[in-house]
């Protein structure tokens, strides 16, 4: 039979596992809302990369956002466009990086997870 003592000493350090239990957190995957596919962009010239934050939860994973070109969803991670800027501001300003002319392209959030905007075309210089 176990002892009053005991049983005391298991429910103390069943508790003190509960609180030191890390927090429960959401991963966030804001849709991008622009560019959007049928977009042209010219090297050079200023965008604001935009996305959805209605529905983020309270818990966000990582809301340090980071945003990427992508070629043929080729992420191009030497390169960010932009980076350090908080993930539920729903948008951030990037310069159009001189790339070739192509119709490929796509932006890629990162925070949580990576969100690929539909493909569109920049005009490269």
């Amino acid at each position: 039979m176990i002892s009053f003592t005991t049983f005391i000493l298991t429910l103390l350090a069943l508790f003190s596992l509960s609180l030191s239990a890390p927090m429960r957190r959401d991963v966030f995957v804001p849709p991008i809302v622009y560019p959007q596919a049928g977009v042209v962009w010219i090297a050079g010239h200023h965008h604001n990369v935009t996305w959805e934050t209605d529905d983020a939860p309270v818990n966000i994973t990582n809301g340090i956002g980071r945003v990427y070109l992508a070629t043929n969803a080729i992420i191009d991670l030497d390169h960010p466009l932009a980076i350090g800027f908080n993930i539920l501001d729903g948008r951030v300003a990037i310069q159009v990086p001189s790339v070739p002319t192509g119709q490929n392209y796509s932006i890629v959030l990162f925070g949580d997870s990576g969100n690929y905007s539909p493909q569109f075309t920049i005009i490269g210089l």
